[in-house]
């Protein structure tokens, strides 16, 4: 992508869908830039394949419009519903949805053979896509004798084989095992480099969103929460529920002080002597209780030195192979964190914690989560 201003691809204006008079999807907006990859990021019963199968043409919103360029391709309130072949989009789903009775050229021409397509061009448009795919050699293959991860690769190469303007893909790498979940997440960003298609991603993975997406859109309860790049919505989680969705994270119980300068603070329960600066511009008070939200990758453990840090004693450790997790007792929390595999800590030994500022976020305890 060039370094001018990006065309909007797709725009999702105010989505609405009810199920049983309670809505699965509330008032959902968003744009996709043209090429880009935007993933819907959000636990079960989030509301985001519902969603994206409204974007689809495969659910009818109750309310809202979808555009895929200048063109409207759902509206409630014009009554607008085109239906999913004339949209332009290809879709892999969570199954594959691939045809058993096919071969794998077969499997791929098959959005082609029904449009007619010269059998010259399908050859040629089909060869391409399985070089592009990694699948060559393999066109005559029977679908059902085919690996998840190449019949992944399969259902891609129908869903992109007839150039569509949107690609949409829900949870196409659930049904693979971790190695080959990992591998195809490169794979299908590489794909989609090199095609340039728009694409919108469906996940409850965090991994998978962050390696993905250039914007990720984190849905709870039928609603967006909160929307940026994958840096930002890691690093700067607007909500609990953002920051405990996207990580493991250590929930801590603190108090609010005040420091000499008027500053507030949160004391850890237990350990008087931690203290973690708060957000002057919120209304805290003294003694109100807070959550103190620890990212435990960014933990690092090591013996003490003096220097800053927070002190405690290792209760327990796990050997990963590369790195150690450790569970260390600060005051009355217990706080996961790693250190290098060559250098273990015994149990009960005297450690200290670093991690970056950013690291640790405050939210008062009674906000519910997920606010």
């Amino acid at each position: 992508m060039g370094t001018g201003k990006l065309m909007t691809a797709i725009r999702v204006a105010g989505l609405r869908k009810l199920f049983g008079g309670a809505p699965a999807v509330d008032d959902v907006s968003f744009e996709v830039e043209s090429g880009s990859i935007l993933t819907l990021l959000g636990p079960s019963g989030c509301g985001k394949t519902t969603t994206l199968r409204m974007i689809a043409g495969l659910e009818r919103p109750d309310a809202g419009e979808v555009r895929v360029g200048d063109r409207v391709v759902t509206s409630a309130e014009q009554g607008i519903h085109l239906p999913p072949d004339k949209r332009r989009m290809g879709m892999v789903f969570q199954s594959y949805a691939i045809w058993p009775h096919m071969n794998v050229f077969e499997n791929i021409a098959f959005p082609l053979r029904g449009k007619r397509r010269p059998e010259a061009e399908i050859r040629d448009k089909v060869m391409t896509m399985l070089q592009s795919l990694g699948l060559e050699g393999l066109h005559d293959r029977p679908a059902p004798l085919l690996s998840g991860g190449q019949q992944q690769r399969v259902a891609l190469g129908r869903a992109l084989i007839g150039d569509p303007d949107v690609l949409l893909l829900d949870e196409p790498f659930s049904n693979l095992d971790a190695r080959r979940r990992d591998e195809m997440r490169f794979e299908l960003k590489e794909v989609q480099a090199r095609v340039g298609v728009t694409t919108i991603f469906i996940t409850h993975d965090q991994s998978e969103a962050m390696v993905l997406s250039d914007r990720v859109v984190v849905m709870n309860a039928g609603r967006i929460v909160q929307a940026g790049t994958p840096r930002t919505i890691y690093q700067q989680p607007s909500t609990r529920f953002v920051m405990e969705f996207l990580g493991q994270v250590d929930q801590l119980g603190a108090r609010v002080t005040m420091a000499a300068d008027g500053s507030p603070r949160a004391r850890l329960d237990g350990a008087g002597e931690v203290e973690v600066a708060l957000d002057a511009s919120q209304p805290w008070r003294p003694d109100d209780a807070v959550v103190l939200m620890l990212r435990s990758a960014s933990v690092q453990v090591r013996a003490p030195n003096g220097s800053g840090g927070w002190q405690g004693r290792v209760l327990s450790r796990i050997y990963l192979g590369e790195r150690t997790e450790y569970v260390v007792g600060v005051g009355a929390a217990r706080v996961r964190a790693f250190g290098p595999a060559s250098q273990p800590l015994d149990e009960g030994a005297l450690v200290q914690l670093d991690f970056p500022a950013e690291a640790i976020r405050a939210w008062p305890a009674a906000r519910p989560v997920g606010k």
